[in-house]
């Protein structure tokens, strides 16, 4: 195969075959992050529903939450395309590796972006729409050159983060309720944790790069741990407030404690010990929470009971 000398430093195929073409695209959507803000929107989508489920509403709100979420992700990528070749754990994207070209990364994303809101405001509602939209703006012009600006960055980026619940209750509904906003802030506080423990553990990497998140400025000072803390703490009460609303009975109140207090665990553990090992913990943990909260959350809905 063929390659030619990318600008950034890479090397760009020239004969990238349609299979090989279409792994890269999909690598720049964040399949990863895609599922987590698909999971999040259906739960609120299950939440805003009122007498009967709409499936084709729900398949819709699910594709434009979908086509968002790759098209922020692509931009994002479009944007940080010189910070990423600096870090070691970037540096093998499509766009730094030269296997995408710049211009046709930026292209995919705004495409991506243009038909996911049309998707919401056609097939879903304005109001759908325009939360997406939000969504998009918020991560792209406020988050992402924040992030090289001032610690602050992870307060402004979970604003954005926690909106796929808002965008499936609304999707249902044309409207937010009080059910919104606790799903809302249940995803507000999870990323504090989970992002600081990230970003604890490449705060190499980062630093290379010029982020600067607080892990990174001050990984070893008490603001990290206040952070990390307050918000663990935090969701205990926000995530039994669902049972206490009667979006929830007391299967998941129970589920909620017993993940609550793993989390918080793992918190202490970093709070205690900044260690690699302490910070891998604290994300594992994260990672298995929400979706698991998320399932008693919908499982036990009072809704479908």
């Amino acid at each position: 195969m063929e390659t030619t000398i990318h600008p950034a430093g890479g090397t760009l195929s020239a004969s990238l075959s349609a299979t090989q073409s279409f792994k890269e695209y999909f690598r720049l959507t964040k399949p990863r992050i895609a599922l987590l803000i698909v999971i999040s929107t259906a739960v609120g989508y299950c939440y805003g529903v009122g007498a009967s489920f709409h499936f084709i509403a729900f398949v819709h709100a699910l594709i434009g939450t979908t086509l968002l979420s790759a098209g922020a992700a692509t931009l994002n990528q479009w944007m940080e395309r010189d910070w990423d070749a600096r870090m070691h754990r970037t540096r093998t994207r499509p766009i730094p590796s030269g296997t995408v070209r710049s211009r046709d990364a930026l292209r995919f994303g705004v495409a991506l972006n243009i038909v996911g809101v049309l998707e919401l405001w056609f097939f879903c509602n304005p109001l759908a729409a325009t939360l997406g939209l939000l969504t998009s703006a918020g991560y792209l012009l406020a988050y992402t050159p924040l992030k090289r600006k001032h610690a602050v960055c992870t307060t402004v980026g979970a604003l954005p983060g926690a909106m796929p619940p808002l965008i499936g209750f609304t999707a249902a509904s044309s409207h937010l309720g009080i059910d919104a906003w606790v799903l809302f802030s249940i995803l507000f506080l999870w990323q504090f944790p989970h992002f600081h423990a990230i970003a604890w553990m490449y705060r190499e990497d980062y630093e290379r790069a010029g982020v600067k998140m607080l892990a990174v400025a001050r990984p070893f000072g008490a603001g990290l741990t206040i952070e990390i803390l307050a918000s663990l703490f935090l969701l205990v009460p926000i995530t039994l407030a669902p049972t206490l609303l009667h979006m929830a009975g007391l299967v998941y109140f129970v589920a909620a404690i017993v993940l609550d207090l793993v989390f918080v665990y793992f918190g202490f553990q970093l709070a205690r010990e900044r260690t690699r090992k302490r910070a891998r913990g604290l994300l594992l943990a994260s990672v298995l929470y929400l979706p698991l909260l998320f399932a008693f959350l919908v499982f036990d809905n009072s809704r479908f009971l």
